[in-house]
């Protein structure tokens, strides 16, 4: 079969040249744009603390392990399906190649709600992190949804650039955030922790330490953004090499800068201890460890640098929603306008101010609700993302199958049923942990957990009708 790459949809009536993106990222420059989208120092300063607090405690770092273990299985599939499939809808694209159309157009209302739903939390963290930091240096104390509006701006004009430009701002922001946290690592290490080095952490004790299902679901929560390596592969330089290559190694330093860095926070301040600190101490608990181990600055560049983390998760989640909003409009599964790319940055500049307006109104209906901005917009968003990003690697891994049993495009029989059934298996048993523990994922109550599960479901539905209603006017 040959290989997919759709130029021109069916409504698309610009050139071909307008139904392109352009750029030259290599297997380096994808990477650097997953990994920013994974927020380092966001999960290591934000979520580890509560993972530790009412998850499974010392536990932690093999949790991540174990999300790592399913997600490579996950990609095995996933990269063989990217030398077929070469199209910046990624999961939308292969979920179509392998299940058909409605399936697919179905996979894509679901993955805007989970990128959208992401995003607009981010917005929220972020507003209250940068107000936090410009009060304690002597600014101003202003609403936090002003900075949001700032950060918002900032966003929106890297996203309507060239791809290079962004991976360019990530990569400097990604490197010094990395930095930090792998500092911190080794000073509790050379410094021999709080009660010496041990491998505890790793043991299948630890990791049914309390609440194991909590730790893990908080540990998917950790790779979302995880679909970008596909994303990006109509920029790449040579995709069908680039893309199954940065999908291992993305994978693999997000687990392993995860494992590390979980395990050395535990070590830090002790394996016994730790889970009664974390509780204790949640939102400054790593910030504690950095300041103890190497010095009161550390800890302030290590704040500075999660707003940073902050805006590099914001800018890579917005690439991801314009590209989805590109793949759709070129395929005439949305408005044309939205297929077509920027004559001089070969951008999908629609889809970006699309973006940017969607986000705008999401966080602007949380601020005239007057909710929280961390425990309401960033929590109940961020567990309608982790449900969301679950439910479409399942439908990958399952398209993937199909694929290749339909159209015997590779033979080999580890990369086509075993690795990626595996894989269907082990994120069908994380799913079936978020769903049980989903009520405390959003911090809420059972009936906004159902609530969301529902708005999952509708929105699957909704891209799946559109579909059904496409066909039917065509065939009519």
């Amino acid at each position: 079969m040959a290989d997919q790459k759709t130029v021109t949809g069916g409504a698309t009536t610009g050139t071909q040249q307008e139904a392109e993106l352009r750029g030259s990222i290599g297997v380096a420059g994808i990477v650097f744009l997953v990994v920013a989208a994974a927020a380092p120092l966001t999960a290591i300063g934000g979520a580890l603390p509560v993972m530790l607090a009412i998850g499974n405690g010392p536990g932690v770092p093999a949790a991540y392990l174990l999300v790592a273990v399913v997600l490579l299985l996950f990609s095995v599939g996933y990269a063989a399906m990217s030398r077929h499939v070469v199209d910046t809808g990624a999961f939308y694209s292969y979920v179509t190649a392998g299940l058909g159309r409605i399936t697919g157009t179905g996979a894509a209302g679901l993955a805007l709600l989970t990128y959208t739903a992401v995003q607009a939390g981010i917005y929220g963290l972020a507003g209250v992190t940068a107000d936090s930091l410009v009060v304690k240096y002597g600014g101003p104390d202003v609403p936090w949804w002003l900075w949001s509006g700032v950060l918002l701006v900032c966003v929106g004009l890297l996203g309507y650039r060239n791809i290079d430009v962004g991976t360019k701002v990530l990569s400097v922001l990604l490197v010094l955030e990395v930095g930090i946290v792998a500092v911190v690592a080794v000073a509790v290490l050379v410094k021999g922790g709080a009660h010496g080095i041990d491998l505890t952490s790793f043991t299948p004790s630890a990791f049914d330490t309390g609440s194991p299902g909590i730790g893990v679901m908080f540990a998917v929560a950790s790779f979302v953004g995880f679909e970008a390596t596909a994303i990006y592969s109509e920029e790449a330089r040579d995709p069908k090499r680039a893309v199954p290559k940065a999908t291992y190694i993305a994978v693999i330093l997000i687990g392993v800068f995860y494992a590390l860095s979980s395990w050395t926070v535990v070590l830090g301040v002790g394996t016994d201890q730790v889970q009664a600190a974390a509780a204790k101490d949640t939102s400054g608990l790593v910030f504690a460890v950095a300041a103890q181990y190497v010095g009161g600055p550390a800890s302030d560049v290590m704040e500075i640098l999660l707003l940073t983390s902050l805006f590099a998760a914001l800018l890579a989640f917005h690439n991801t929603i314009s590209r989805y909003l590109f793949s759709l409009g070129r395929q005439g599964s949305a408005p044309a306008v939205l297929g077509r790319s920027h004559a001089r940055h070969g951008s999908p500049h629609a889809g970006s101010l699309a973006q940017t307006a969607t986000a705008l109104v999401v966080v602007a209906a949380f601020v005239l609700a007057g909710a929280d901005p961390v425990l309401e917009l960033f929590t109940w968003m961020s567990g309608l993302a982790t449900l969301g990003v679950l439910l479409l690697m399942i439908l990958v891994g399952v398209a993937v199958v199909v694929f290749f049993a339909r159209t015997a495009a590779d033979s080999r029989l580890w990369h086509t049923r075993i690795a990626p059934g595996l894989g269907i298996l082990g994120l069908c048993a994380v799913t079936w942990l978020v769903l049980d523990n989903f009520t405390t994922l959003i911090g809420g109550s059972a009936g906004l957990a159902r609530l969301f599960e529902g708005v999952a479901v509708l929105c699957f539905a909704a891209g799946a009708l559109s579909a059904v209603r496409r066909t039917s006017r065509r065939d009519g």
